[in-house]
């Protein structure tokens, strides 16, 4: 019985050792935002480049990814999205810094960047208002069970957000901070 047990819990610690979690990372971030990634306009004189990002340990099933970044503390009552990615193929597991930027073209073929709060596709740095705390900038990776949400450039992040719920197989986020 004890050797039973010893084995038990031997391949128990092997397994959760083992397992690797859907993880997103970037090499630009840190805990807090930089000038270099906060948004040129509305009293900010930020660079407004988007992160570079990169995931790893997607579930097998993932037919493709998305992206949102959502500032939930924004004074609006519903928070502020910031950039909405989707229809980024399954075998892309990185998004180079600037990506964001509907004229560069960095994205990979086939994705999509849809309207944000800003009122257009494309990333919008942070910029909250002077003199509040910091604000969270949940930064987020979708595996989608679909290749295609079926939508363009003019889907709001709210109808986008819809289509990701409901293609969902796993996320993972970041949480970085900007305060001016």
């Amino acid at each position: 019985m004890k050797t039973l047990f010893y084995t038990v819990f031997t391949m128990l610690i092997a397994f959760s050792t083992s397992a690797q979690t859907f993880t997103l990372k970037s090499n630009d971030l840190g805990g807090q935002f930089s000038n270099e990634f906060s948004l040129n306009g509305f009293g900010c004189s930020g660079a407004n480049k988007s992160p570079q990002l990169y995931w790893e340990n997607a579930p097998k099933d993932t037919k493709s990814f998305a992206i949102t970044i959502h500032d939930p503390a924004a004074p609006t009552g519903s928070g502020w999205w910031h950039w909405v990615v989707f229809d980024i193929p399954a075998n892309v597991t990185e998004i180079k810094q600037g990506a964001g930027s509907t004229s560069k073209q960095l994205l990979p073929a086939g994705a999509i960047q849809s309207n944000t709060d800003f009122g257009q596709p494309g990333y919008g740095g942070p910029c909250p208002p002077v003199g509040d705390a910091p604000h969270p900038y949940i930064i987020t990776i979708y595996a989608l069970k679909t290749a295609k949400l079926g939508l363009d450039k003019n889907a709001s992040a709210a109808y986008v957000g819809f289509a990701l719920n409901n293609n969902l197989i796993s996320k993972a986020s970041l949480i970085v901070y900007y305060k001016r």
